[in-house]
């Protein structure tokens, strides 16, 4: 039986960051998938979507130890992604390289560092800043939309 379509966008809207036309997308290829694997769909309405869909999709995504976070903006999921990954508890000197951090990848890129933080922590995330930095943007454009892809990945599964 198909879910309605208001309780499916409440229950599923917020799987990706600020991004509810994923769910809507998915809604409305529900009977295409036989198995229904809903993390399989979410992930190929996004897939199908157009450049501008997924540059939106990556802007989404907070600063990690950013403004947002600082002034308690942050989504419920997003604010439970880095505090789980202890980013709330940055020293000093780690806070304020994930800000010049973010600064420097922006200025490059055009979009935020977007990393899956659940099962990590501020080292391992930083690391991987300092790693990815010095890609290319068509690299990192694939490898946000990546990690957007696990961070939905595990929402769906804690639903």
């Amino acid at each position: 039986m198909r879910p309605d379509r208001a309780g499916f966008l409440r229950r599923y809207g917020g799987i990706y960051e600020n991004s509810p036309w994923v769910a809507e997308a998915a809604f409305d290829r529900l009977s295409e998938r036989a198995n229904n694997n809903l993390a399989e769909l979410f992930a190929a309405c996004v897939d199908a979507g157009s450049y501008e869909q997924k540059l939106a999709l990556i802007r989404a995504h907070p600063d990690l130890a950013g403004k947002a976070a600082i002034a308690g903006n942050l989504t419920a999921e997003s604010t439970d992604e880095q505090r789980s990954a202890g980013i709330d508890q940055c020293t000093a000197a780690e806070f304020g390289r994930f800000q010049a951090l973010n600064r420097k990848y922006k200025d490059k890129f055009g979009f935020p560092f977007v990393m899956a933080v659940r099962n990590s922590n501020r080292h391992e995330i930083l690391a991987a800043f300092e790693a990815r930095i010095d890609n290319d943007v068509d690299t990192e454009f694939e490898m946000a939309l990546a990690e957007i892809h696990k961070i939905a990945g595990l929402r769906m599964a804690a639903l």
